[in-house]
């Protein structure tokens, strides 16, 4: 109302024509659900009938697919126009493509019973639209809930209706990261799929997708997701929005190391996932410390010599880069002469980890083995050598692999500066 939108709940509403119905509802009861739905039924028995016509052109919807004792695997079907024969032949969307059979059985619950229900069913040699019919065919093990169903009423049709069938499924295909590098999502049904991906697909969360499939986890998705484990790690994992996962399928991912998240509801899963690769990321940061090797240049200060020789202590100026605790550091100047690492280092008289361009700081060098021990400042070296980090091919491929967001794109080109002092390849 204070944006000048008549309105009013449901249930005191005496005007549909020119009041908007309000009905309150609640996503974690599920309260006000039925209201609504019957608010929906009612509005439109009372205000559309006229622009509710049946037509004769089939309008069909699969809702579920399901194996049944007897009458092996099934789909669920809402018809919502047309009329359907037993032995039509049909067309529907398949996980490896359109699938093409004949109605074998078409079947309805018994009066007040429900279609989702296991029991016994009626058989009809036709169904007239609009209700919820189970069909029974062959070679619908791989029908994806979500999708349409066609019927063939001539033989010339049936190319076209693969190709029509197949749309929104060859969508899907389109965002799949052509690099062969990416996680394995799985949902309910093809609509909920579509949600997924292009949620992931989105600029603000980009999760590259490799390969995805429709109904319960099984051991199958598992194998599939694990060839991930030799070319990335964090995306040996399977998204499952919406889906149960098998038991032999959990215990061949607990085995393999392929992580499982399950949730219900899109944004929980990107949670999860995006928790787990961040916990991942600092494991492997903290496992390669010792052989990622930061990029920095430091001038000595002469005046501020404090000890010449193990260890050796100097008050430097970072140049460039980050200066880090347990940094490698040679003389390029005096043929790659190695005085040792960065064991400590000191600001006004405060040890801290990390020191970045422009800070003036106190270090201390120690030699990490006899020859090292023996390097002197004044003998060996004095301020005028620039000292910088001694980084090699492997403490390169740590610095990407691990700390790639970390660097700016200066202390990047510094990288690329000392790559080319030390020859590396």
């Amino acid at each position: 109302m204070e944006q000048g939108v008549n309105t009013a709940l449901y249930y005191k509403n005496k005007s549909l024509s020119d009041t908007f119905s309000i009905v309150p509802t609640s996503a974690i009861s599920g309260e006000g659900i039925p209201d609504l739905l019957l608010l929906l039924v009612q509005r439109a028995h009372k205000t559309m009938q006229e622009r509710l016509t049946y037509t004769d052109q089939v309008q069909c919807t699969v809702l579920e697919v399901k194996v049944i004792e007897g009458l092996g695997t099934t789909i669920d079907v809402v018809l919502v126009n047309g009329i359907l024969h037993e032995g039509d032949q049909i067309v529907v969307c398949g996980l490896q493509g359109p699938i093409v059979t004949n109605i074998r059985a078409l079947l309805t619950p018994h009066p007040m019973k429900e279609l989702r229900v296991k029991g016994s069913y009626q058989h009809h040699k036709e169904i007239k639209a609009a209700q919820g019919v189970k069909i029974s065919a062959q070679d619908l093990e791989h029908t994806i809930a979500g999708t349409a169903l066609c019927v063939v009423r001539n033989s010339d049709d049936i190319e076209a209706l693969k190709e029509a069938i197949m749309h929104d499924m060859n969508d899907i295909k389109d965002r799949i990261n052509k690099t062969g590098v990416g996680v394995f999502v799985q949902a309910s049904t093809l609509g909920s799929l579509e949600a997924l991906t292009e949620f992931l697909k989105s600029p603000e969360v980009y999760i590259p997708v490799r390969d995805f499939s429709i109904g319960p986890v099984h051991k199958k998705d598992v194998m599939k997701a694990s060839i991930m484990l030799d070319k990335k790690q964090e995306y040996a994992t399977i998204l499952a929005f919406d889906v149960k996962v098998m038991q032999d399928a959990r215990q061949m991912a607990d085995e393999l190391g392929i992580k499982i998240f399950e949730a219900d509801v899109i944004y929980h899963l990107f949670d999860k996932f995006k928790g787990y690769v961040t916990a991942l990321r600092e494991e492997r940061k903290k496992e390669s410390e010792k052989e990622a090797v930061f990029p920095c240049e430091l001038k000595i200060m002469p005046r501020c010599v404090f000890y010449k020789k193990d260890p050796i202590v100097l008050g430097v100026q970072v140049l460039k880069g980050i200066a880090k605790v347990g940094t490698p550091i040679c003389i390029p100047s005096r043929d790659f002469m190695e005085i040792g690492r960065i064991e400590s280092i000191e600001i006004n008289h405060k040890q801290v980890e990390i020191a970045g361009k422009g800070k003036a700081v106190s270090v201390k060098i120690v030699g990490r083995n006899a020859e090292e021990h023996q390097k002197m400042y004044g003998r060996h070296f004095d301020s005028t050598d620039k000292l910088v980090s001694h980084i090699s091919r492997a403490s390169i491929d740590a610095l990407k692999a691990n700390y790639r967001n970390d660097l700016s794109k200066e202390e990047w080109n510094l990288v690329r500066e000392l790559k080319d002092v030390f020859k590396i390849v």
